[in-house]
């Protein structure tokens, strides 16, 4: 969950994807490509110490890359290229190390709030900062190969953080096309889905939200869309009235954000039917395509 805390249908776009699927599956039934499964959940606890800045990647993949037939982008296929996309992992995994440092206050525009919090986890211990650094690299993976230059805010790199105000910073100094943080919910049992948080118009000391509200409404509905479509789940039914989509003024990585950027819950982690779903590896796989989707959707409008 952030601590931080309708679709437009493009209908032209719709044939290219079908036609590219298409591609792609007829190239794994031919024998060309296949790929490893998914990888697994596991996570590598973060190097303490390490680089405090932004990753760029577009390197090779990391072990269980999937097949091109989970990718619905065929070889040599790059529409994105030239495009910059900042992925952010929501909190850090040594956080709950770093209580000190993280509940030090830093500005957000409308007040000042602590810089990070651990996230939550499921009634089992699989905890929200293993689940999007998962679905982060599994993410950069499908945009990389797409043509775009990813760059992530971290990657369990640091003992802890970024505060949420440097990872605004991150995306802006990259000039980013579209920034997605990526969390897990902490509300109730029962209350199931995913949302989008957008920015609410915010102009306040530090902050200045008015040129990114409707560009991060378009790319919100955007992976409303394509989220659903590609994992089969429903948008939340406790948040967002069943549009998927939430506005808030208080999350630091929007208020400060000069650049289209959207925060995505991809379902409720103390639910027992979503936890089964956040801890497939196979369904974090449909997760992260579902969000380059609607990525790739939004940017070729």
């Amino acid at each position: 969950m952030p601590y931080d805390h309708l679709h437009r249908r493009r209908t032209a776009r719709r044939p290219l994807a079908l036609a590219l699927t298409a591609l792609a599956s007829c190239a794994v039934l031919a024998g060309c490509g296949a790929g490893q499964a998914a990888q697994s959940g596991g996570h590598t606890p973060g190097k303490g110490g390490g680089t405090t800045g932004p990753r760029a990647t577009g390197g090779p993949a990391t072990p269980g890359t999937p097949s091109p037939s989970t990718t619905a982008t065929p070889t040599g296929a790059r529409p994105l290229a030239g495009r910059t996309v900042v992925i952010d992992p929501g909190h850090n995994p040594g956080n709950f190390r770093h209580t000190s440092e993280i509940n030090q206050k830093v500005d957000i525009g409308t007040g000042r709030k602590e810089c990070d919090t651990t996230g939550t986890s499921t009634d089992a211990g699989y905890t929200e900062a293993s689940f999007t650094l998962d679905v982060s690299h599994r993410l950069r993976d499908l945009l990389t190969a797409r043509g775009a230059t990813v760059v992530l805010t971290h990657d369990a790199d640091r003992p802890w953080g970024p505060c949420i105000d440097e990872r605004a910073r991150i995306g802006n100094k990259a000039g980013a096309d579209a920034v997605v943080s990526v969390h897990a919910d902490g509300s109730g049992t029962g209350n199931r889905g995913y949302h989008v948080i957008l920015p609410a118009l915010v102009k306040e000391g530090s902050a200045d939200t008015t040129a990114i509200v409707g560009p991060s409404r378009e790319l919100g509905r955007d992976i409303v869309a394509e989220f659903r479509r590609a994992t089969g789940t429903a948008p939340s039914n406790y948040i967002g009235s069943g549009t998927g989509l939430d506005v808030r003024s208080d999350l630091g990585g929007l208020n400060l954000s000069t650049v289209p950027k959207v925060f995505v819950e991809c379902g409720n982690m103390r639910d027992p039917e979503d936890a089964r779903l956040l801890t497939s590896a196979a369904w974090r796989q449909k997760a992260a395509l579902g969000l380059a989707d609607g990525i790739e959707t939004y940017l070729e409008g």
